[in-house]
């Protein structure tokens, strides 16, 4: 059960007033309150944890983005916007300093401030998911109570970037009992204190989240007038569709992409679609299973996997087939490098490396976590029976699925991969680095593939100011994971949400799928 950092009931009454006129009549005035605004949302799965810090996830994200705020964000044109950073300067070449925002207060009542900030970076560099980002951060200085200097360890492009990350904790709510417990029962992820638009109510993991309005929150200009938020998990696609044609909901995501037509042409429904640079991947485990360290047994899966039928049959065209992992508004992005299906030379290098015959070999992949990710995981099982490989497929809920994952309890295992720093970098950290507990390098890394140049690219990467100088860097490192096959590039999904007409969704739905719904309009009917 959800335990509230606040312990107080909100009420909503009418108060009546009485007053005596001349000739001693008595009239009895109402005082009616403002009708509620709710949002009834219903996503496919809703966060795992209530600790910001446990899973860097699109879910935990999202989440943040409710209950917390970050020091600065993405907005829609690409662009970065202040949020409890008012403005930021220069100081050396590896110092940046933050001006704060004054007068924000937490959930608890607690006052945001610089300590608050160096906190919960502190806390980001010893979380095993989110630390590799960070290591580049070599301290936090709190110059007063609202300023703070960021150091990084040498020059350092994607600062600000990184600070989209950053959802400053209530460090004296926290302290003390903040450890990070992955998939664990921890204080910090059945509790919460941030400074962000909603405040979590109630929540039943997996069956219904409740949130409602900050009284107190400080973005007075936003035009959002949401104050409830029930959010229910509907993992299938069918189901979710179907609540939000029959009113029970009004916002989803996402719509399959079998659904989007008819969608599109149900009355008081709209829909919106946004390419995006989330890469759906296959990891190959090296470690589990030797035929996967023969370059010709991976290269040969690369080319029995059929991208381009996949977004056209599966996903309806919904998807951009890729050959590689930076899509093509990053800077490491290949343009020669492209998907490459051929059957019959596949089958020519698996006879070559022995495996003429084939063997046999577990996968997994979730099956609410990404569009279609089910079907497009059964259909890569054929595509493999093709060149003999016969594949013992299992799929799982988000929640159960990323455990299995964090195990590597599978030979391949399905992952998508969003670049929240709108970098090549932050792909190639998490998921192709050799993996090093100790800078969580590589902590998404499946593959268990591990070659030590793509190591020491990723770190003369994040040390470049040059955009060219990067650009190059970061295509080498591409091009080497083309040559060596090291993953299974798929596609780039798209993101599609569907509303009510009277919900303004055009205006806060963004590319990396944070809804900033404390942004939200709802017009009331």
């Amino acid at each position: 059960m959800f335990i509230s950092a606040l312990h107080h009931l909100k009420l909503n009454h009418c108060r009546f007033f009485a007053r005596a006129f001349l000739l001693s009549i008595t009239t009895l005035l109402t005082c009616q309150t403002v009708s509620a605004v709710t949002l009834k949302m219903a996503f496919d799965a809703d966060p795992v944890s209530l600790d910001p810090h446990e899973q860097l996830s699109e879910g935990t994200l999202q989440f943040s983005h409710m209950v917390f705020d970050p020091l600065v964000r993405w907005k829609q044109n690409g662009q970065i916007e202040p949020r409890l950073a008012t403005h930021w300067k220069q100081i050396t070449p590896t110092t940046t300093r933050f001006f704060l925002r004054k007068h924000v207060h937490f959930q608890t009542g607690n006052v945001f401030t610089a300590e608050d900030v160096a906190y919960t970076i502190r806390r980001l560099k010893r979380s095993p998911d989110f630390r590799a980002m960070f290591d580049s951060i070599s301290s936090v200085v709190v110059i007063n109570k609202y300023t703070v200097d960021i150091r990084s360890t040498n020059t350092n492009p994607l600062l600000l970037n990184i600070m989209t990350y950053v959802f400053p904790m209530d460090k004296v709510f926290y302290q003390g009992r903040d450890e990070i417990i992955k998939f664990g029962n921890s204080f910090a992820s059945q509790r919460v204190s941030g400074t962000g638009p909603f405040i979590v109510q109630e929540r039943e993991p997996g069956v219904r989240m409740v949130l409602t309005r900050n009284k107190d929150y400080w973005d007075t200009k936003s035009k959002g007038n949401v104050d409830k938020i029930i959010l229910t998990p509907i993992k299938t696609d069918s189901t979710r569709l179907a609540a939000l044609l029959s009113g029970d909901v009004d916002f989803i995501f996402p719509v399959s992409p079998i659904d989007i037509e008819r969608t599109k042409n149900s009355k008081g429904i709209k829909i919106i679609t946004l390419p995006t640079g989330r890469i759906l991947l296959l990891h190959l485990n090296e470690k589990r299973r030797s035929e996967f360290r023969d370059v010709r047994v991976r290269r040969a899966i690369n080319l029995a996997i059929n991208q381009q039928l996949i977004v056209e049959k599966i996903l309806r065209g919904y998807a951009i087939p890729a050959g590689q992992l930076s899509a093509s508004k990053f800077l490491g992005h290949v343009d020669s490098i492209k998907p490459e299906y051929n059957l019959p030379k596949a089958l020519e290098l698996m006879k070559q490396a022995g495996y003429e015959k084939g063997f046999r070999v577990s996968m997994m992949a979730p099956n609410n976590r990404y569009m279609n990710d089910d079907k497009v995981a059964q259909a890569i099982a054929a595509m493999l029976g093709r060149i003999h490989i016969t594949v013992d497929l299992k799929t799982l809920p988000k929640a159960q699925y990323f455990q299995q994952y964090d195990e590597r309890a599978a030979d391949i295992m399905m992952l998508g991969w969003q670049s929240d720093t709108e970098d090549s970098n932050n792909l190639f950290e998490f998921i192709i680095a050799c993996q090093d507990a100790k800078s969580g390098l590589g902590a998404y890394n499946a593959s268990e593939y591990c070659a030590p140049s793509i190591n020491e690219d990723i770190k003369l990467a994040n040390r470049e100011m040059n955009p060219e100088k990067r650009a190059r860097i970061m295509q080498q490192v591409e091009i080497k994971l083309h040559n060596d096959a090291a993953i299974v590039p798929l596609y780039w999904q798209y993101n599609t949400w569907a509303a009510k007409n009277n919900l303004h969704i055009e205006s806060i739905v963004n590319d990396q799928n944070y809804p900033f719904l404390g942004d939200l309009v709802i017009d009331e009917k």
